[in-house]
């Protein structure tokens, strides 16, 4: 058995919403996810669906919402924005003790780190940047309202909003004291832009949660951070996950992103092509990186705590250590791009 799966409910219930999927049905845990637990449900006769739930145990209040980022990739559908098709959502907890929800198996490599990008073929690196950042410009000219998302959240005082939801998680998630984060919140919120209108902002766009297949992006994945608001943040975050060849990202924490690898457009091409098709200035965008550095080190600590309580699951095997210096280099290297 799997654990985080309740075999029999949770096939009796996929019977009824994803009639194609023959019983009986294997599940397996999807490697590389760190928050939500992603499952791959096989069928006896090779069909294959994607099961995603909370992570095991207690989670903070507001993350992990199945139903939120199922209204989003299902809102998304008929968009110029590749998400997979989704078959339903469950909200009895009687069926598996958590919500969850089922979309499409897309098929595909996902992006996660260096080594995984060397396996792309050179040609097709270029191309993929380019969509990466023509999706992006698509998803940031979207009117929530017009594909149902307008009540996702506040379109207003977006980093306010997430200066303040991140700095009550960091301290609800803390172990020990990082004086780069306390030092970075300080900054980030005395010097913060002013936003210039709203749009759906994915919240962890990277090439790690997309599916490329040759020189296009098949699906956007993990929309669990997607909400309404400053659209600059989803670029901040893209250019620090965006290594050129060459470049150390963030030293000693381990594997480079795929881009490390060559053959990607360079980040100012991105913000040319992404100013171009918006009309948005992006001379403050160092802010943002720094932004995104400091969230994600207030992300990656709730992900520690979590594997410190074993809230994550008996089958992971992760390096505490690494994942609590990853949080300190992440804090630094916010400070460093704000004092920059």
């Amino acid at each position: 058995m799997v654990e985080g799966i309740n075999h029999e409910q949770v096939t009796a219930w996929l019977k009824d919403k994803v009639p194609h999927l023959q019983a009986p049905i294997t599940f397996s845990l999807i490697a590389g996810g760190h928050s939500n637990l992603t499952f791959r449900c096989l069928g006896s006769n090779g069909a294959t669906c994607v099961l995603r739930r909370p992570p095991l145990g207690h989670v903070l209040e507001s993350a992990h919402d199945m139903g939120r980022e199922y209204k989003i990739i299902s809102a998304l559908e008929n968009a110029a924005v590749p998400v997979p098709m989704t078959y339903g959502l469950c909200t009895d907890l009687d069926v598996n003790g958590a919500p969850f929800y089922v979309m499409d198996f897309v098929e595909g490599m996902v992006l996660n780190d260096s080594v995984i990008g060397a396996r792309v073929a050179a040609e097709h690196r270029r191309g993929i940047g380019l969509h990466v950042i023509d999706i992006l410009s698509k998803l940031h000219s979207l009117n929530p309202d017009d594909v149902g998302l307008g009540n996702l959240g506040r379109k207003e005082a977006y980093l306010a909003r997430q200066i303040k939801r991140w700095t009550t998680q960091w301290e609800a998630s803390k172990t020990h004291e990082i004086a780069e984060m306390e030092e970075s919140c300080r900054i980030l919120t005395e010097n913060m832009p002013e936003q210039v209108g709203a749009t759906i902002v994915h919240g962890d766009y990277r090439l790690g949660n997309m599916i490329v297949n040759n020189d296009k992006v098949s699906a956007i994945l993990d929309w669990e951070l997607c909400t309404l608001g400053d659209p600059l943040a989803d670029v901040g975050y893209l250019l620090n996950n965006w290594v050129s060849a060459g470049e150390i990202e963030l030293p000693g924490e381990g594997d480079q992103s795929p881009t490390a690898v060559g053959g990607y457009p360079e980040r100012q091409e991105l913000c040319a092509i992404y100013s171009a098709n918006t009309g948005r200035d992006l001379s403050q965008i160092n802010y943002y990186r720094a932004f995104s550095h400091w969230r994600l080190a207030a992300i990656g600590q709730g992900v520690y705590k979590r594997y410190l309580v074993g809230a994550m699951g008996e089958d992971r095997d992760v390096d505490l250590d690494k994942q609590k210096m990853g949080v300190a280099r992440r804090a630094q290297a916010a400070l460093q791009l704000l004092q920059g």
